[in-house]
């Protein structure tokens, strides 16, 4: 008999939805109830990949370069971070605790492939090496108001290159986020986390516990 993995759950949205947030409030709440969790990231999550983040998300070589990287350059070095990831994390703990990913796959999709117009095929394709069988149980995508998103990127103290898309971006992605949600509801469940309440964490509590 094959062992049975535990729940792989993964929060997507842009930034300043609350997924970070929400998916760190989701970790404290299953811990105080005794449960074997892991929280963790990505572009990140491992010594390695955390290496390869930096280099993602920092500008690029000084503030007023102009030289920047391709989009495919960009995207081979998610992909790298994330066969790094899965390797040395995600693929150890599958077996033995609940594990919640900040971003995963739907990140490439909606960011890479619909926002930055990168080869679908290509995505596919290493993904189809570097997941195997790990794909996500259940995936909480939390939309926002676009002007609340960038008032909350806004308090920020360190940003990101990617704090700094304009607001059409961040709308495409958006979208792009919502059209994937809807092709499969049982594993995606989209959450409107405009307001600062802890309703969409109670949400996503009672929806975890019932899975």
């Amino acid at each position: 008999m094959s062992k049975k993995k535990n729940l792989f759950i993964t929060f997507e949205g842009i930034e300043g939805s609350g997924k970070s947030y929400q998916s760190k409030q989701l970790y404290k709440n299953l811990k105080k109830k005794k449960l074997p969790v892991l929280l963790t990231r990505e572009p990140g999550g491992t010594k390695a990949a955390e290496k390869i983040r930096d280099v993602i998300l920092n500008d690029y070589f000084h503030k007023n370069s102009k030289e920047q990287f391709d989009k495919y350059t960009d995207t081979l070095l998610y992909l790298a971070a994330r066969n790094e990831h899965v390797l040395n994390k995600i693929k150890p703990n599958i077996f033995k605790k609940i594990i919640i990913c900040d971003r995963f796959v739907d990140s490439t999709a909606a960011y890479q492939i619909y926002g930055k117009n990168v080869n679908k095929s290509l995505v596919d394709y290493i993904h189809k090496y570097i997941l195997r069988d790990i794909k996500p149980d259940l995936t909480f995508v939390l939309k926002v108001e676009i002007s609340k998103a960038l008032e909350r990127i806004k308090k920020r103290g360190k940003k990101n290159r990617y704090d700094k898309f304009p607001k059409n971006f961040y709308s495409k992605v958006q979208n792009a986020f919502l059209k994937i949600a809807s092709k499969n509801k049982k594993r995606y469940i989209i959450l409107d986390n405009t307001k600062d309440s802890k309703i969409t964490e109670n949400i996503i509590l009672k929806r975890v516990l019932k899975k």
